[in-house]
């Protein structure tokens, strides 16, 4: 892998994340100077989306009350038991010994079957987010009319993509900083010349992507900030990078 012509090969495993770190390094760094790769590597992630679209599942109505009924019917693991004391004293303790191990095991059987429930209802939970979440990228990703515009990001690979007619915006990064201790990046709209919220990313991925929040048809052009952990109503520091929104 050491002419462009190997590089332009390496787009769609580059899209599946499929690149070892030091294939990836050097791909990145052809792709800062490479327009077209940075086009096709935004249609190979829109057939990626369509495709964990088509074949995801979603869980039967009956799973949660399944894992419910589950957790009433496994056992536990036992308590932990102190060693014995000696005998002459374990009789004068027996009584309290009794009744803190039955305390200690209601407690552990209490918690364990609140935590399997929560945990189940978090799957569910996530997996319909996860879900709505990859409908929406497929479907911005996917559009006939999607346009995509690169934005000059020092030391990492991000485009954005726009559907007017899904009035949605998508942001595909790669490579990304970790910004500093309890900071996040955040994403904004420009609206007549107000910046408006448009999304945080994810501190701990140095690859995402994700769909920017609000209408981005009212938008002229989008931005990106660091900000204070959980964001901010308006920017607090000069972009980084501003994108003019396609007409």
């Amino acid at each position: 892998m050491t002419t462009d012509t190997d590089l332009h090969t390496l787009t769609g495993a580059y899209a599946l994340h499929a690149l070892s770190d030091e294939e990836g390094a050097l791909f990145e760094q052809h792709l800062n100077a490479c327009p077209s790769c940075a086009e096709e590597i935004t249609e190979f992630t829109a057939t990626a989306a369509k495709l964990a679209v088509a074949v995801a599942v979603t869980p039967s109505p009956a799973m949660k009350g399944q894992v419910q009924q589950r957790v009433t019917t496994v056992r536990q693991v036992a308590p932990h038991v102190p060693r014995t004391p000696p005998a002459a004293r374990l009789r004068r303790r027996l009584p309290p010994l009794l009744l803190a191990a039955c305390l200690a095991a209601a407690t552990a059987l209490g918690g364990v079957a609140v935590w399997e429930h929560n945990r189940a209802e978090d799957a569910v939970a996530q997996q319909q987010q996860a879900r709505r979440q990859a409908d929406e990228l497929a479907t911005v990703l996917g559009a006939s009319d999607a346009v995509s515009r690169r934005i000059p990001l020092r030391g990492a690979s991000a485009t954005l993509v726009v559907s007017r007619a899904h009035d949605k915006a998508v942001v595909v990064a790669a490579d990304m900083v970790a910004p500093p201790k309890g900071k996040v990046y955040q994403l904004w709209y420009d609206q007549d010349g107000t910046m408006r919220p448009a999304g945080l990313m994810d501190t701990d991925r140095t690859r995402q992507t994700m769909a920017l929040s609000g209408s981005a048809n009212s938008a002229s052009a989008v931005g990106i900030t660091i900000e204070p952990a959980g964001g901010s109503d308006r920017p607090t520091s000069a972009p980084l990078a501003v994108v003019n929104l396609p007409t």
